[in-house]
């Protein structure tokens, strides 16, 4: 095995996309195969690992957890953050937010948890809007996604619409449009300046996450042309997000919990290869340390504590 080049001072952002996943090679089905996009046009038949500018590659991550059917994104999302086939210990793939199994895990094995333990600063990037703040912690954690989870768990900040205002944070759609349409005060960033805001947060960190999942749903509404548009503010986001950072000290890894987006024909989730891109300090190593979802949260954690 390669000897792991070690930086004293690295940092690692995770981007987590939901529901991006390798394709085919066909158009009519996979709006990844657009010809303008770049950061995101991938299909099965490339080779990989791919190389991207700057400083970075793309390649794929299993995302089945050798489970038969369909991966859904409770357990995709807990074995990505902790490491552990929650799919092997249910028995079976679970959709939407996790169950009492699931949160257990989460609270022994985050990513986050293990990361702060080790005495590293991490921050979960997302804003979060009224009434989240106004329940305690035991109403909330029925309700949390595995992320919200994580975070909780780990004791850390929930950002609120004050960070947002402040551009210490960006909300789910990234533009903050939804907040608008619900009646609050919040700014609306271009994809552009949320990368921007993105990459200039994760520098005070040496974990940061940012959670995105309208692909997600893009890919549920069989509409080529909203997959299409989220594709294309993920590029603008991504290109932006990459000129504000210091490559030479950080690790920018995104990856996705299952497919999705990639097949616009069929309404659940795919079996493909959760598309993976990583730029920057340690990117070339990755390709042959990590084969599956579950060797993200492995991996991060020896970047960030290796000696």
């Amino acid at each position: 095995m390669t000897e792991r080049k070690t930086n004293q001072n690295q940092r690692v952002l995770l981007l987590f996309i939901d529901g991006l996943g390798i394709g085919e090679n066909d158009a009519a089905k996979n709006p990844c195969c657009h010809p303008d996009l770049y950061y995101f046009r991938h299909i099965l038949a490339d080779t990989y690992p791919k190389k991207l500018s700057p400083r970075g590659l793309a390649f794929g991550l299993d995302a089945n957890l050798d489970v038969p059917g369909l991966p859904q994104s409770a357990t995709g999302q807990t074995a990505l953050f902790t490491g552990v086939n929650a799919s092997q210990l249910l028995g079976r793939h679970l959709n939407h937010r996790p169950n009492e199994q699931l949160r257990t895990v989460i609270r022994d094995h985050s990513i986050f948890k293990r990361v702060t333990e080790a005495g590293k600063k991490a921050a979960f990037l997302n804003g979060f809007r009224p009434p989240f703040f106004d329940y305690s912690p035991e109403e909330l954690i029925h309700y949390l996604s595995v992320t919200s989870c994580m975070n909780l768990y780990a004791g850390l900040k929930f950002f609120n619409l004050d960070d947002l205002r402040n551009e210490r944070c960006v909300y789910q759609d990234m533009s903050g449009n939804a907040l608008r349409e619900k009646g609050f005060n919040a700014p609306v960033f271009t994809p552009a300046k949320a990368g921007e805001i993105i990459a200039r947060q994760s520098q005070l960190y040496d974990l940061a996450l940012f959670e995105y999942f309208q692909t997600d749903f893009a890919g549920h509404s069989l509409d080529m042309q909203r997959a299409l548009n989220e594709l294309f503010k993920l590029e603008e986001f991504l290109a932006c997000l990459l000129q504000h950072i210091d490559l030479s000290q950080t690790l920018v890894l995104l990856t996705s919990d299952h497919g999705n987006i990639e097949d616009i024909t069929f309404k659940g989730h795919t079996r493909n290869p959760a598309m993976t891109l990583a730029f920057g300090a340690g990117c070339e190593e990755l390709p042959s340390r990590m084969k599956s979802i579950m060797d993200v949260a492995g991996e991060v954690e020896k970047i960030l504590t290796a000696d």
